[in-house]
């Protein structure tokens, strides 16, 4: 599996024109079968050249957008609304605030449950060590 740095800023591939399936995947640590899904999905379109897939750097940059957008929890739908924004013309600073206001409400959602988790194994704990203080009297008496 690539790591999460291989894609945190995804450098641009000045040495290659395009990408093979196979070129992608050992560079994001994915399957075929999972390009196919992002290209059925509208989100990748590779050009063809009879039935090999071949892939753009725009491909590639909206691949490394897809894997991080999963990685952080984002819908398919989140993910698509996103990186489709890098079509409006303005720079990106529409897919950039998108994003940044995506990222923060996520984060915040994220926090919550982490809160809510504590929360919850705190009580359990509480829970298990009163379970075990009354075994330890049941046996003592």
């Amino acid at each position: 599996m690539a790591s999460s740095h291989a894609y945190a800023v995804l450098e641009p591939r000045v040495d290659r024109e395009d990408f093979s399936i196979s070129d992608l995947c050992a560079e994001f640590g994915v399957t075929a079968r999972a390009l196919r899904f992002y290209e059925d999905e509208g989100l990748i379109a590779p050009q063809r050249r009879g039935t090999q897939r071949i892939y753009s750097h725009r491909d590639r940059a909206r691949l490394a957008w897809i894997l991080r957008g999963k990685r952080v929890g984002f819908s398919l739908g989140e993910i698509r609304e996103m990186i489709d924004l890098y079509d409006v013309g303005d720079g990106r600073r529409l897919q950039r605030q998108v994003a940044i206001d995506r990222g923060r409400a996520r984060i915040a959602l994220l926090e919550a449950q982490k809160h809510d988790i504590d929360a919850a194994i705190s009580e359990l704990t509480d829970f298990v060590d009163l379970l075990e203080a009354g075994r330890a009297q049941d046996h003592q008496g």
